[in-house]
């Protein structure tokens, strides 16, 4: 009993708390929210995806990144262009100087379609450059870093200095990126309307089943070989490099798989709300990212989620009672989250977790030797 015992404590820990989450999107707030709120709540799970990659990059691998908000961008802006130019047909446009582009193409004097924007006319490319695209670019940041040794606070400053680049860069080029304005009036999905109450359920849904997903990926990776090596790795790197392992590419790999997962986040977070634009990807979101991770629980997979639904959500209720003073209450939030439960609001949920296994335990274990007991007796019996 007491071997099933420490089995189950292996093998399905972190299990119930995935299951009771899965409940709780796919159950609770849908019969307790309303369309708009639900709709909200389905935005909010995108940042979600966020926090996951930094749980993994940050709580367990050790990798502090500022610059998530690239990845979460250049998944939404993949997405985006592919459905801006699925609206931007001939019939659409025809008022246009130059029908079949983008708008903001038109406006500034572009006559034809770039030739990097021509593959996204297919959605097999479009959701391949979704996932790709963010690892590899993450892949680049990280060979680059890490084969170099950079890492703590210098990694941090180096990440948030690319995306206030990005952010530039974006902005700058207004004819093919839509400039700061962004990539707006996405109206359908494959002749789809993704703008009705109908399919805003159904993205809810489709989000809340990828963010799972991606939950049970992370918590496979942990729970591997490679997960062990990752926390050995964030506690005492210099003794695990002396161990014979190759550090960089550990963090290569965990800083590639959080850029995935946030590319995911992005590509919902266009379908959900209908446009990107680059204020997604600067130091603000990025930090807000690292805030959801935090308040959460950086050690916790599901704390992250939780982490970005509460401050979101906490974000949109304080900006609605106190527009002028809303952020000062966030960041009051935050700063006493962080003094009171410096592992996040996870840390409860692990005490009380705790106090329910110890009776568990004790009662196996008491099972365990009331049987060894019966079973001597009834050998002294025997004999």
């Amino acid at each position: 009993m007491n071997r099933m015992y420490r089995l189950f404590q292996g093998r399905y820990a972190g299990l119930g708390s995935i299951v009771l989450l899965a409940i709780v999107l796919m159950v609770v707030m849908p019969l307790a929210f309303d369309i708009y709120r639900l709709n909200l709540a389905g935005r909010y799970l995108t940042y979600a995806f966020v926090a996951l990659g930094l749980v993994l990059c940050w709580g367990y691998g050790g990798i502090l990144s500022l610059g998530q908000g690239i990845f979460f961008g250049i998944g939404g802006y993949a997405m985006a262009m592919f459905l801006k130019i699925e609206s931007s047909d001939p019939e659409s446009t025809s008022i246009q100087t130059t029908p079949g582009i983008p708008d903001f193409m038109d406006w500034n004097r572009i006559t034809e379609l770039p030739w990097f924007w021509v593959p996204f006319n297919s959605l097999t490319f479009t959701i391949i450059a979704v996932l790709v695209l963010p690892a590899a670019f993450a892949f680049l940041i990280g060979f680059a870093m890490f084969k170099r040794r950079v890492s703590g606070v210098y990694f941090a400053i180096i990440t948030q200095a690319l995306a206030v680049v990005l952010t530039i860069l974006i902005i700058g080029q207004q004819g093919y990126t839509g400039g700061i304005n962004g990539i707006t009036d996405l109206r359908t999905l494959l002749g789809w309307d993704i703008r009705d109450d109908s399919s805003r359920y159904l993205l809810y849904y489709l989000n809340a089943i990828l963010l799972i997903g991606c939950l049970l990926i992370g918590r496979w990776v942990l729970n591997c070989k490679y997960g062990r090596i990752l926390t050995a790795l964030r506690d005492k790197e210099e003794r695990v490099r002396f161990s014979g392992y190759d550090v960089a590419n550990f963090k290569v790999f965990i800083f590639c798989l959080a850029a995935f997962i946030s590319g995911i986040g992005g590509a919902m977070f266009t379908l959900q709300v209908g446009f990107m634009s680059p204020s997604f990807i600067g130091i603000v979101p990025s930090i807000e990212f690292v805030i959801f991770a935090a308040v959460g629980g950086r050690l916790s997979l599901v704390g992250g989620v939780y982490g970005a639904l509460i401050v979101s959500f906490a974000k949109t209720m304080f900006a609605e009672a106190y527009p002028q003073l809303w952020q000062f209450l966030i960041g009051a939030v935050f700063i006493l989250v962080v003094l009171v439960l410096p592992y996040g609001l996870a840390s409860i949920y692990g005490r009380f977790g705790q106090r329910l296994r110890t009776p568990l335990a004790r009662w196996f274990g008491d099972r365990k030797t009331h049987s060894s007991t019966s079973d001597d007796g009834l050998q002294e019996k025997r004999s």
